[in-house]
């Protein structure tokens, strides 16, 4: 569509803050007003509608405006009712990526054990969810008590935050990494790579192949929007 505002702006109000193009609220599909709690990740919303087009009367895509799509999805799709995101996104933890390691060749189970690992002993000692890890692609059933505790984590998220896991854990592959990513733990490339370890593994033995390439480069940028929305929400970026 083309740009029809000079300035955007993010203003203050009761209960947290506008986005205002040109003195006047964005407003959501919904026809209500876009209403953000962080600062600063108003701040950052108005900056993306303010170099959106490029100026009055340019063209400006939507995918030009990440964090506004992932701050509307959680106040118009998610906060009025968490449950299902949570439901969504908890249910990844029960057939981890990080679960499933490979039987050989020896380098390659090497490398799931120690860039993997930690991250599992991590979600045990730090949420009190130790995850079942199996060698192979069988189904490894997790135990109930973590599935519990998995759903329990991701519930304790507000929807600002079940926005950016709504995309960075499917992303990923990983509740785990998910949740890391969250916590602050590990940022998005860090992230992207444990993701990719098999993946990169065969690129290192076989060569890279455009079309994979192309593919991770895309998710890295969904990861990287999600990582970047969930700090500013946490208000560290």
């Amino acid at each position: 569509m083309k740009r029809f505002w000079d300035q955007a702006s993010a203003a203050p109000v009761e209960g947290g803050f506008e986005i205002h193009l040109d003195g006047k609220p964005m407003r959501l599909p919904s026809s209500v007003p876009l209403l953000v709690r962080s600062e600063r990740l108003a701040r950052a919303i108005a900056a993306e509608w303010q170099a959106a087009g490029g100026g009055k009367g340019g063209e400006m895509s939507f995918s030009d405006t990440p964090l506004t799509r992932l701050a509307g999805t959680a106040q118009e799709r998610i906060a009025p009712d968490p449950h299902p995101t949570v439901d969504a996104i908890a249910r990844y933890g029960e057939s981890d990526l990080l679960c499933y390691r490979a039987e050989t060749p020896a380098e390659l189970v090497r490398r799931q054990t120690e860039g993997w690992q930690p991250w599992l002993d991590w979600m045990a000692a730090t949420h009190g969810a130790p995850l079942r890890v199996t060698a192979g692609v069988g189904f490894v059933r997790q135990h109930h008590d973590t599935v519990a505790a998995l759903r329990n984590v991701v519930a304790a998220y507000d929807a600002d935050a079940l926005a950016g896991l709504g995309v960075a854990v499917p992303a990923l592959g990983s509740l785990v990494l998910g949740l890391a990513l969250a916590a602050g733990m590990l940022d998005a490339e860090a992230a992207h790579r444990l993701a990719s370890l098999d993946e990169l593994f065969q690129m290192e033995q076989w060569g890279e192949d455009p079309e994979a390439a192309a593919r991770r480069a895309n998710i890295l940028t969904e990861i990287k929007q999600a990582d970047r929305y969930l700090g500013l929400v946490r208000g560290d970026a």
